[in-house]
């Protein structure tokens, strides 16, 4: 019987995060002076240890044993040949996606918040604040908090806040606090409530609450953390990546498309990057990062300089952005709901070397359906837009006849998404696509803004 499933042991897990920084050229993050961003101007807000980090151009950078120990509960991960989904699509494609809803919080966030919350702990710092959208990264950091001793504060957007109330649940189980966003705590909530009452938060708002949280702590005890979108955070993602390779080297494959679902970017960095790599020393390959249409960071809004949060705490970041003041509409999939892409990620779609694409939200769900009814898993709704990706290029593989191998990934469970999949086939769930009317709006922010240069890395 052929293997349905390709395993490592943990032997054979990766020593080391692959960081991209060294094979593409960036622009820098600037200060309210328009000059770049040194490391010291981070301090209040990271520990030093993980400035480093995202600022470094090591092509490898080794994981720390404490890491790899606490790694192992989950990882390596699966990769998983979805032959029931390609029998149920009639396609000559050959589908294997990499399942990261294995770990202790059914995503890939603990990839990243395990070594964020071992180099806080190194420092010697107490607690960490953070945000999150649907909840999987403020679930993800209060385990990793648990595994260290750190108090975990978590700023969570309302809508999925209301949405999802059993991440809130989970962060609890680990100890973890979590917070409605916009709140009242902060001066960043209070200012987004005066401007609308009943906003449904952005993780932009809530961005701001929690540095705000963190560099307002006298003590010095407290630093921010962030989920996606920065450096460390892409790199530490990159172990998902990396097994992939190993795990498709030892069946003799490669992948003609890799996907992964994009809001901030870190799970679709995390598989793409090491296979990125390779494309920038001229392999060939297609990679596409798929992302709501409803919030089309990559696929509409411009390369400039933007602000990470709405309070414009952050350094403005080389990035495609809808505008740091831009708030999505309501859908589902609260992981995807934010205004900009990782630079990293940006970079690379700016250079041609991604190519990204958009769906809606009853496509994504009816993805998510298919998947399931065919390979027993429930993806969370972030991840059934990677799917419904998927599924396009499966049967486009089929009316050319064509036997591609496709490589996505799973980047989460969605078994606390029930409510969401609930209202979806009781017919009461809708798209949203941003009008250019809006678009023109959000893009009002960046007249005096600077912009970056368009840099070639090849």
């Amino acid at each position: 019987m052929a293997s349905h499933k390709i395993l490592l042991t943990e032997d054979e897990m990766p020593r080391q995060w692959y960081n991209i920084l060294a094979d593409i050229k960036m622009n820098p993050p600037l200060g309210p002076d328009g000059n770049p961003v040194s490391p010291d101007q981070l301090a209040p807000v990271f520990p030093m240890n993980l400035i480093e980090q995202e600022v470094s151009q090591e092509r490898w950078i080794d994981i720390p044993q404490e890491v790899m120990d606490i790694y192992t509960l989950w990882r390596p991960s699966p990769l998983v040949r979805a032959t029931r989904l390609e029998k149920a699509l009639g396609t000559p494609a050959r589908i294997y996606f990499k399942n990261e809803g294995v770990s202790p919080a059914g995503s890939h966030k603990p990839n990243t918040a395990v070594p964020q919350a071992y180099y806080n702990k190194e420092f010697g710092i107490k607690k960490i604040t953070t945000e999150t959208g649907a909840g999987q990264w403020g679930s993800a950091l209060s385990f990793a908090c648990a595994q260290f001793g750190l108090q975990c504060t978590v700023y969570m957007v309302r809508i999925s806040f209301d949405q999802k109330p059993y991440r809130k649940s989970m962060m609890g189980v680990w100890g973890g606090k979590c917070i409605a966003s916009p709140s009242t705590l902060t001066k960043a909530g209070r200012d987004a409530l005066e401007r609308d009452p009943n906003t449904p938060g952005s993780l932009g708002i809530a961005i701001s609450e929690a540095v705000e949280a963190a560099v307002s702590d006298e003590t010095g005890e407290t630093r921010y953390s962030l989920g996606s979108v920065l450096n460390h955070v892409m790199l530490h993602q990159t172990v998902i990546g990396l097994e992939a390779k190993k795990q498709l080297e030892k069946v003799g494959e490669y992948p003609d498309i890799v996907i992964g679902c994009a809001g901030g970017g870190s799970n679709f960095a995390g598989l793409a990057f090491p296979f990125a790599q390779d494309k920038i020393n001229g392999k060939q390959l297609e990679i596409y990062p798929v992302e709501p249409a409803a919030c089309p960071t990559l696929t509409k809004a411009p390369f400039v300089y933007d602000h990470g949060d709405v309070a414009g705490y952050t350094p403005l970041l080389p990035m495609h952005s809808l505008g740091h003041a831009f708030v999505p509409a309501p859908i589902h999939a609260g992981g995807l709901r934010y205004h900009g892409m990782a630079p990293t990620v940006s970079q690379l779609v700016d250079e041609g070397l991604m190519d990204a694409k958009s769906v809606n939200q009853l496509d994504c769900y009816e993805a998510g359906l298919i998947f399931a009814r065919s390979e027993g898993h429930i993806p969370a709704p972030e991840t059934t837009h990677a799917i419904a990706q998927v599924i396009k290029e499966a049967n486009k593989a089929k009316e050319e006849g064509k036997e591609k191998v496709i490589l996505f990934n799973w980047s989460g469970h969605g078994a606390l998404d029930l409510g969401a999949y609930e209202k979806y086939l009781a017919g009461e769930l809708h798209n949203f696509e941003l009008t250019d009317a809006e678009m023109n709006e959000a893009m009002e922010i960046f007249k005096n803004y600077p912009k970056p240069e368009h840099l070639k890395s090849r």
